[in-house]
């Protein structure tokens, strides 16, 4: 996931979005740990693009179904990745979902825009 965060961070950087790299980063390491603790494939793939005034972050895990984001009780100390992902890109006016196919992804708006 390190490595995952340090590739985001240099890319959005080397492309001028240095407003977005700390959370991009929060986002890649959410979607990575999900595709490796719940997934079941022997491949984990991440993605990033700029595209029509979006950064998409996917995490392709090839696992069949899509993932939920939970509620979880106060006192526990994991379960709240998805909520997270959520929260940053409601907050980057943009949106997060999944595909049957095993990916998870997330839009952020570059400038106020909506997916």
């Amino acid at each position: 996931m390190g490595m995952a965060r340090r590739v985001a961070a240099a890319r959005l950087r080397y492309c001028g979005l240095d407003g977005l790299v700390d959370d991009a980063k929060l986002i890649v390491s959410e979607l990575v740990t999900n595709a490796i603790q719940h997934g079941s494939g022997a491949q984990v793939t991440f993605t990033m693009t700029v595209r029509d005034g979006f950064l998409y972050i996917a995490v392709h895990d090839e696992t069949p179904g899509r993932p939920n984001a939970q509620r979880a009780c106060d006192e526990a100390e994991r379960g709240r990745g998805l909520f997270l992902v959520n929260c940053l890109a409601t907050a980057h006016g943009g949106t997060w979902g999944t595909s049957g196919d095993g990916t998870t992804w997330c839009a952020l708006a570059l400038s106020g825009g909506q997916p």
